[in-house]
């Protein structure tokens, strides 16, 4: 399986700071990849440094092939839809507007209605099409910003804490919604508090501490005894279907 995005021994900050330490990883097209770890480990930083958002100081990224430096504005727009973890949209603007602006990168003469359709739908926002963003809760404008973010139909799909204003049953839509694309061919990188949901729904997932990469792989893998305990310093219980629920703090 190829990979569509890729870090390597990549170091940003911003403000002054070092956020990113030699970070190493790759996020594979048809994979769902989380990116779990400890508040400030640089979850969003690497996905800010992909857009292109935070440039790197030192090390390489790739998008499909391509040094991110030698990438246009309009290539990464077109190449990578993101969702960010604080997207606020309280305006008044009909939902299906909102959800439109997914098509920007594909130009003034696109003609993307099956696709702004088909993303809402998928989100499970079509019935909010008529309605005004301030009219709807945090959880329905969550919906309704993720589905702008599929309606850009981009090979990369960035996701940044999506789960935090969903309701449960919301919560799984979403990460089956995501593995749906996922078996699109698209390459699916989510970042995640949720231990539970991501080494349940994951193909793979990276655990960031400091800044670094501290483990690449499997759920099982990534999310070791060890590796829990070094990083987020709590044991857990391993559920039915291979789900990481964190028990206890060490």
């Amino acid at each position: 399986m190829s990979n569509a995005l890729s870090f390597t021994n990549v170091r940003a900050g911003y403000g002054g700071k070092m956020v990113l330490d030699g970070a190493s990883a790759s996020f594979a097209a048809g994979n769902v990849t989380g990116i779990v770890g400890p508040n400030g480990a640089g979850k969003t930083t690497l996905l800010r440094v992909a857009l292109g958002i935070i440039a790197a100081d030192t090390g390489n990224v790739a998008v499909l092939g391509r040094c991110l430096k030698e990438c246009s504005r309009e290539y990464l727009s077109r190449s990578i839809a993101y969702l960010p973890q604080e997207g606020s949209a309280q305006w008044p603007m009909l939902a299906r507007r909102v959800v439109t602006l997914g098509r920007m990168p594909h130009g003034a003469r696109d003609d993307g209605l099956s696709a702004i359709d088909d993303a809402m739908l998928r989100a499970d926002v079509a019935q909010f099409a008529s309605r005004r963003m301030d009219e709807l809760s945090a959880g329905e404008r969550a919906r309704v910003l993720l589905a702008r973010t599929l309606a850009t139909q981009a090979p990369i799909l960035l996701v940044d804490e999506p789960a935090a204003h969903l309701d449960p049953a919301h919560q799984l839509r979403l990460m089956e919604l995501l593995r749906a694309e996922a078996a699109r061919g698209v390459a699916v990188v989510i970042t995640l508090h949720d231990l539970a949901l991501a080494s349940r729904f994951c193909d793979a997932i990276v655990v960031m501490q400091s800044g670094k990469v501290a483990a690449q792989g499997t759920p099982a893998e990534a999310l070791s005894d060890a590796a829990l305990a070094n990083v987020f310093g709590i044991r857990a219980i391993r559920a039915d279907g291979g789900a990481v629920v964190p028990w206890a703090r060490l």
